[in-house]
């Protein structure tokens, strides 16, 4: 995709964008999960859940840490704190059109007043 801003990982952003994918994520903000876990608690199979899973970590979104016989899965703060900077870029630009239009504004009612 161009136009890309350094650090904003689009694959990141389309694993996000599916609803499952979302819940699991906002699941592993409280803390780790197994995908068990993570299944039960979303009334998904277990099989679905990897699958997501997979997505989610193969765009870097999560990890996985394998314990026993068990996959703990975690977020990874990268990617949210990419997004959060990618998003702070609009935020600037939004701003400074608000001011913009402020002292317009403020420049019309100078003028109604004379």
């Amino acid at each position: 995709m161009s136009g890309n801003r350094p650090g904003m990982d689009m694959a990141a952003l389309s694993a996000l964008a599916e609803p499952n994918r979302m819940q699991i994520v906002e699941l592993l903000r409280e803390g780790p999960l197994t995908v068990g876990e993570i299944a039960d608690r979303l009334g998904l199979r277990q099989p679905q859940a990897s699958k997501h899973l997979k997505v989610l970590g193969d765009s870097g979104v999560v990890e996985a840490k394998a314990e026993a016989n068990r996959r703990i899965y975690k977020l990874r703060p990268e990617p949210f704190q990419a997004l959060d900077a990618w998003l702070a870029s609009f935020r600037r630009v939004m701003e400074e059109r608000y001011d913009n239009l402020d002292d317009y504004l403020r420049k019309l009612q100078g003028k109604d007043r004379s």
